[in-house]
This record gives structure tokens, sequence and C-alpha cells, in this order.
């Protein structure tokens, strides 16, 4: 595997933890507040926050 590069502009250096930080940050203030929390994933855009669909249940019937 190739070894990420560092940035060569001292500003952008610590720039992906810094977002990580924020993002995490957010999604816990988000929690916190009771508000959606958007990011956009897999080509779509999902509130974080939101419960989780549950499977459907099969009902079975008696014979």
């Amino acid at each position: 595997m190739k070894k990420k590069e560092q940035p060569k502009d001292p500003d952008l250096l610590g720039a992906t933890q810094a977002l990580k930080r924020s993002a995490a940050s957010a999604l816990k203030l988000a929690r916190k507040t009771h508000t959606p929390c958007y990011v956009y994933k897999d080509g779509k855009i999902v509130d974080l926050t939101a419960p989780r669909a549950k499977a459907p249940t099969i009902k079975h019937q008696a014979a």
C-alpha cells in the first residue's frame, strides 16, 4: 500500500484531524439536542441521528 503524503502547506498539516474532530463534535451535539445531523453517504443524504429502521418481521400464521 502506498503511504499517504503529507501536505506541503503548513496550514493543511492538521486539517484532516481537525475535520474529524469537528464532525464528531457536531454529531455529539446533534444527539444531545435531538436535532438532525445530515451527511452524504453512498450517494444519499442521510440523518445520522435518525432511529435506525427495524428489519421487517415475518409473522407466522397458525395452520
